[in-house]
């Protein structure tokens, strides 16, 4: 399907042909390149603490052995193919791995806090041209930045600080039009800071380079054309107070970064981000809702346990969720979201958006905290998890929910859907639904999360990073359409929960058909359309479902799951209201549903639809 799409690309526009070629590359190599690439890294570096050599096994022949590899993320979990490669704080010791180009597939790359050193190479975009995100933060590296990383075209992410990297930052990086987030803090550069075309740079991003001049720091001071015998002596002294200076930035550094590299035992609980909020503690959470308690962020801190690894309930492309019990007993949801792009006065009038959003069918959004970087938002607890946990648990144990559930969680779900995208004011397209943002209450009842979360990330992006990063979703989910419009839509919701409605009535994971012959690579919506076409699509159904008296409302419920996640012509897929309509039939004798939850839409057109979400929400700029 992904060959299929990059196929159609190359009639379309440049930046279309750009993305046909990028997906064209990542299906044509894998396997044995990225087995040499991860073999390459492991034998160059050091590993004192064995992070990889305890994990790093390559004993093995079976396909996607590589995933469960430490800080590797495949395309799919069956093929040996590096999506991203996150090896942060391992005390990794070594200069910058070249084997590394042999990850052609890669499009993130994360090897801070380590003990790296030494110059980056001067072609380096011949190993790493096709990454969106570089982090090189925190070590040791040196010399000049390579100017060849302009090439570096689809680098959304370049985090540099915390180095010794001297000279200047290379001018040809401000034509990286892709930029979103730029830093190079805490290094030895020196001259003019270029400007960005597409970003504009903070002082913090820039900070603590004794020779760095220009905006967004002071300006920079002319030279003097005549050499005058003062300014000679003048420049000798302070020569030697620079030089002076310069030892003493490079000593300070050294020693302060040897003091704050620690292994990962000495940060057992996986939160320091959390204990550097301890002068923050003091901060007010901001609240919704008069009837709940009044918050601090010391609170929130205690209710976590110090937002302690072991509090997590889940994380996705948003943000990791920590579950919450308050002094008095009440339990709550804690969101850390990722990093975002808002400003603090856009961010607070997102929130105020997000709080006035009310539904039976969506998580309550409580309250949030702004405290230095960290945006935390505080929810209602669901205490019976999220609809992938219930249909695809760690230890396979409960897999059999009844068919009545698996329909009222369905059925409650369109609705919620439904209600965002035809009856909220403004409407919202959620952009990332998948089984892990439908969570369930008491009586499993399904509340969708992480809506207009996605408007907090990165704006609506017209280029390839946007699909490759997941913006517009997790993989297994996505709309085919997205990987040449870039552009999210009501009908790409529509799909994704299509996906969704096949989970829950063949018990399949998204990407992973453990039903599926071993030969068969493709994900979830794949193998049905091929059952599909060989008319054996009844052999898709739950096996547990099968021949309990509901064979009717399942082909009914299959065949509504099956329009949504159409391919090919995203119109003729239902509306999410239709979807609504057509589940709550198939359930009508169960009485989940009453007469008048929700409004029938004056126009349920996606065209209109279409233009006010993306007008209303995303400004003119973007229509």
């Amino acid at each position: 399907m992904a060959l299929f799409i990059s196929m159609e690309l190359k009639s379309r526009s440049l930046v279309g042909v750009s993305v046909c070629l990028l997906l064209c590359f990542s299906l044509s190599y894998g396997t044995k390149e990225d087995l040499a690439c991860l073999k390459s890294i492991k034998d160059s570096l050091e590993d004192p603490f064995n992070y990889l050599n305890s994990s790093w096994n390559f004993n093995n022949d079976t396909e996607g052995f590589i995933c469960k590899f430490t800080g590797v993320e495949c395309w799919h979990p069956d093929e040996n193919r590096v999506l991203n490669l996150r090896l942060t704080d391992m005390g990794l010791k070594g200069q910058f791995p070249r084997g590394i180009r042999n990850c052609s597939s890669m499009t993130g790359l994360d090897l801070s806090s380590n003990k790296l050193y030494g110059p980056l190479p001067d072609d380096i975009s011949k190993l790493v041209g096709f990454l969106t995100s570089l982090d090189l933060s925190s070590n040791n590296f040196s010399g000049s930045i390579p100017s060849n990383l302009a090439n570096c075209t689809y680098l959304n992410s370049l985090k540099l600080d915390h180095n010794r990297f001297s000279g200047q930052i290379p001018p040809q990086l401000g034509q990286l039009g892709r930029l979103k987030s730029f830093s190079v803090a805490n290094n030895l550069l020196s001259g003019s800071i270029p400007t960005f075309v597409n970003l504009t740079l903070s002082a913090d991003s820039v900070t603590n380079n004794q020779g760095l001049c220009g905006e967004p720091l002071d300006a920079c001071k002319g030279t003097s054309k005549g050499p005058h015998t003062g300014v000679i002596a003048g420049a000798a002294i302070g020569g030697v107070t620079f030089a002076a200076l310069v030892v003493g930035i490079v000593m300070f550094f050294y020693f302060r970064r040897m003091s704050m590299r620690k292994k990962k035992d000495d940060d057992p609980e996986g939160n320091k981000w959390a204990k550097s909020l301890t002068g923050a503690k003091g901060i007010k959470v901001s609240l919704f809702e008069k009837s709940i308690t009044k918050m601090r962020l010391s609170d929130l801190m205690k209710a976590t346990n110090s937002f302690s690894k072991n509090n997590i309930i889940g994380s996705g492309r948003t943000g990791t969720m920590y579950k919450a019990l308050l002094e008095d007993g009440t339990p709550l949801m804690v969101k850390r979201l990722q990093d975002s792009q808002r400003s603090e006065k856009e961010f607070v009038a997102e929130m105020a958006t997000l709080g006035s959003v009310k539904n039976r069918n969506l998580v309550p959004l409580l309250g949030f905290c702004m405290a230095k970087k960290e945006r935390l938002l505080v929810y209602k607890h669901m205490p019976n998890g999220s609809l992938y946990d219930l249909l695809h648990p760690a230890d396979d144990t409960g897999k059999s929910v009844d068919w009545p559930r698996r329909l009222k969680i369905a059925i409650g779900a369109a609705r919620g859907f439904a209600w965002l995208h035809h009856n909220c004011n403004p409407r919202i397209i959620h952009r990332n639904i998948s089984s892990k943002c439908i969570l369930l209450d008491d009586d499993f009842e399904p509340k969708i999360s992480d809506f207009g979360l996605a408007r907090l990330m990165n704006p609506i992006d017209t280029h390839l990073s946007t699909f490759v990063n997941g913006e517009f979703g997790d993989l297994g989910y996505v709309a085919p359409e997205y990987a040449r419009t870039l552009v999210a839509t009501p009908k790409g919701d529509v799909y994704s929960f299509g996906t969704v409605l096949l989970e829950l009535v063949t018990g399949e994971r998204p990407t992973n058909v453990a039903k599926a012959p071993e030969t068969f690579k493709g994900n979830l919506v794949e193998w049905i359309a091929q059952l599909s076409s060989t008319g054996q699509l009844q052999d898709a159904i739950d096996k547990c479902l099968v021949a309990k008296g509901v064979d009717n409302e399942l082909f009914q419920f299959l065949k509504v799951a099956c329009n949504c996640v159409l391919p090919t012509i995203p119109k003729e897929r239902p509306t999410m209201f239709e979807v609504y309509q057509f589940l709550r039939a198939i359930g009508e004798r169960y009485h989940f549903t009453t007469e008048d939850e929700i409004m029938l839409p004056s126009d349920s057109g996606d065209a209109d639809i279409l233009e006010e979400l993306i007008v209303a929400r995303e400004g003119p700029e973007n229509k």
